[in-house]
């Protein structure tokens, strides 16, 4: 409806809409966080859990409204019919921008259960928004270096408890555990730095994925496996909200569980930490032709001389 604006009046009108659509629903959803602190007890929080996933869906509900107002975006999105909201999923993506959790939630908002991140320990401190995480239940997670764990080794294994815990109330009310495998988003410096065997992609960091499947695997319906393709370049948080996303493809792939890969030691178990990451490893490279495949698709689509009447 605003696309006639000039982009840095559309950016002006968007960042203003989401600000005050974050500052109308988060207070809300602190005040029901309280009464769940103050009453910490399951039945207490069986009924009021609902409630917070509710407002939090009304809020990115109104987060899609004003990116349907501010944006002229060509959505091309395949896969998200039949998908069921009361159920719980694994949920994968490729990791581009912080466009991405706008991109996912924009398309299965009260298609599937509230997507749940796992989120770096330093996110808590986003204004407002850190504080909305936290009330949700978002884990935060402390990734340490290698060097930094030798020196300090009492620190091990703090982010599978992490994770551990965070499943155990997953598995309350239904939900959709959000994991982007990549553990950051994808840069050409970073995809230079690590010598990534894939060409679109970051090599996956499979761990997360093991303790969540480990600790809720047999509570998901299915993993949902999706691939996100921005074809005429990855946007910025900035380029977005002027309304300059001209294209974004979408494909979800809904794949069983494995079941020959619930119930190991992922950290304990050499052999079984080896066929896990065989497994992710195949679904990247599947994901890393598929991505090829499309931004080849919509190069030519644009090549294409339109059609006569």
């Amino acid at each position: 409806m605003l696309h006639f604006l000039p982009p840095a009046l559309r950016g002006l009108i968007a960042t203003l809409l989401m600000v005050l659509n974050t500052l109308f629903w988060v207070p809300i959803l602190l005040a029901f966080t309280v009464v769940k602190l103050v009453l910490p007890f399951r039945q207490v929080r069986l009924l009021l859990d609902p409630v917070l996933l509710f407002i939090a869906e009304s809020w990115i509900s109104c987060n899609s409204g004003w990116m349907d107002l501010t944006q002229k975006t060509e959505w091309d999105v395949q896969g998200v019919d039949g998908l069921d909201p009361h159920s719980w999923y694994m949920v994968n993506s490729n990791h581009q921008s912080w466009v991405d959790i706008l991109v996912l939630q924009y398309h299965l908002n009260r298609r599937i259960p509230l997507l749940k991140f796992f989120l770096k320990a330093q996110l808590i401190w986003v204004p407002v928004i850190g504080v909305a995480w936290w009330a949700l239940d978002f884990p935060f997670m402390r990734r340490h270096s290698e060097e930094f764990l030798k020196k300090h080794p009492e620190m091990r294994g703090k982010d599978q408890e992490t994770t551990r815990k965070a499943c155990a109330k997953f598995a309350l009310i239904p939900t959709s555990v959000m994991n982007f495998l990549e553990g950051t988003r994808f840069t050409p410096a970073k995809h230079a730095k690590q010598n990534s065997p894939y060409q679109h992609l970051l090599k996956p960091k499979a761990g997360g994925m093991a303790l969540a499947l480990d600790a809720m695997g047999e509570k998901f319906q299915s993993i949902l496996d999706v691939t996100i393709v921005y074809p005429d370049g990855i946007p910025t948080f900035g380029h977005f909200l002027r309304g300059n996303l001209r294209r974004v493809v979408v494909r979800v792939r809904s794949l069983p569980v494995p079941k020959h890969l619930l119930g190991g030691n992922y950290s304990g178990d050499p052999a079984f930490r080896e066929a896990f990451s065989q497994w992710v490893q195949q679904l990247w490279r599947d994901k890393d032709a598929q991505i090829t495949a499309l931004l080849e698709e919509s190069a030519a689509a644009t090549t294409l001389p339109p059609a006569r009447g």
